[in-house]
């Protein structure tokens, strides 16, 4: 048996919840005041998901991905996206060898566990769709052969919102390909203060150091998929995803791939509370952050939303979650 398979082995429900906490904890060395955005982002790693961080310019975006991926002892890089950036800057690039007399494929940054994909929206659509396939298939095809990814895989990416100057609508086949959005928000003014102090010289995440193994958090992420989800959840999963489609405001609701995620994520959200199935409260939890940013209103929805209310998509997940019943069976493993 080797060492990774062993841990995988070794790894618990309890001890999952126990290490979670630990790269919480961690993160928030870093990251003050932003519980609810951590905690989803591990959430995402765990899940095997890929994570959307869209907010304004300067409250934090990046430094929660860098101290994230910092947190766990794996493979990590990141692209700062440009209106320049080609694909191949992305994905890789076939070289002539001289001495070979042959090309060689050079990997490019998309070949490590944790990629922070930095400002993504701002460049081209093209580029941008460099990333789809490694995204949904863990793999890079490129003159006419294809390359593996080595698991685990996770693209942690950053935007700004698209009213900002400079910025690209992300396509809706790469947003379904997210299995989360989470904003940051401006921090408290008690934080914005702290920070004042502990930042005046240097980064705490310069002092910062990883809490996990890769091959605890293969364990990990090995537990999160063996989490026991009863019929009545994934049901109560389904209805949710088949109202956002039959839904008057939504143009656009959710897809299959966004119910298969939201199930992933809701199966990672149980393990770091220290339960071994999922319950209605981890899919209502998420149900936000996996959907919202797959949907599309319609006009007359956007014309009639208040502004002052907070975002339209969010309230109207929150309103279908309100409206569909929740299981009453048992959620526990029989």
């Amino acid at each position: 048996m080797s060492e990774t398979t062993a841990v995988v082995a070794q790894m618990g429900i309890d001890e999952v919840g126990a290490r979670a906490a630990t790269i919480v904890q961690n993160v928030e060395a870093v990251i003050a005041g932003k519980r609810d955005a951590v905690t989803s982002a591990l959430t995402v790693l765990l899940a095997e998901g890929h994570l959307l961080i869209e907010d304004v310019p300067g409250v934090g975006k990046t430094m929660l991905a860098k101290t994230l991926a910092r947190s766990v002892d794996a493979t990590v890089s990141r692209i700062q996206f440009t209106p320049d950036l080609l694909p191949s800057d992305v994905t890789g690039v076939s070289v002539f060898d001289q001495a070979s007399r042959r090309f060689e494929f050079k990997h490019g940054p998309v070949f490590a566990n944790i990629v922070i994909g930095d400002e993504i929206n701002r460049a081209s659509p093209k580029t941008q769709s460099a990333l789809l396939e490694c995204m949904e298939e863990r793999q890079v095809t490129a003159d006419g052969t294809t390359y593996r990814l080595d698991p685990p895989f996770t693209v942690i990416a950053t935007q700004n919102p698209v009213e900002m100057e400079g910025t690209y609508p992300l396509p809706e086949a790469q947003r379904d390909r997210f299995m989360a959005r989470i904003s940051m928000g401006y921090p408290s003014s008690a934080d914005e203060l702290a920070m004042l102090s502990t930042r005046e010289t240097s980064s705490p995440l310069d002092e910062l150091e990883p809490v996990v193994t890769l091959d605890e958090l293969r364990g990990m992420i090995e537990a999160v998929q063996h989490v026991f989800t009863s019929q009545p959840v994934k049901e109560y999963a389904v209805d949710l995803a088949r109202a956002t489609r039959e839904d008057r405001q939504l143009r656009l609701g959710a897809s299959p791939r966004a119910t298969l995620q939201l199930i992933r994520a809701a199966k990672a959200h149980a393990a770091m509370h220290g339960r071994d199935f999922v319950l209605p409260d981890d899919v209502d939890a998420l149900s936000v952050p996996v959907f919202a940013h797959r949907l599309v209103p319609t006009s007359r929805a956007i014309g009639a939303h208040d502004r002052d209310s907070g975002p339209l998509i969010d309230a109207i997940v929150r309103r279908i979650v309100g409206e569909t019943p929740v299981p009453v069976g048992s959620a526990r493993r029989n």
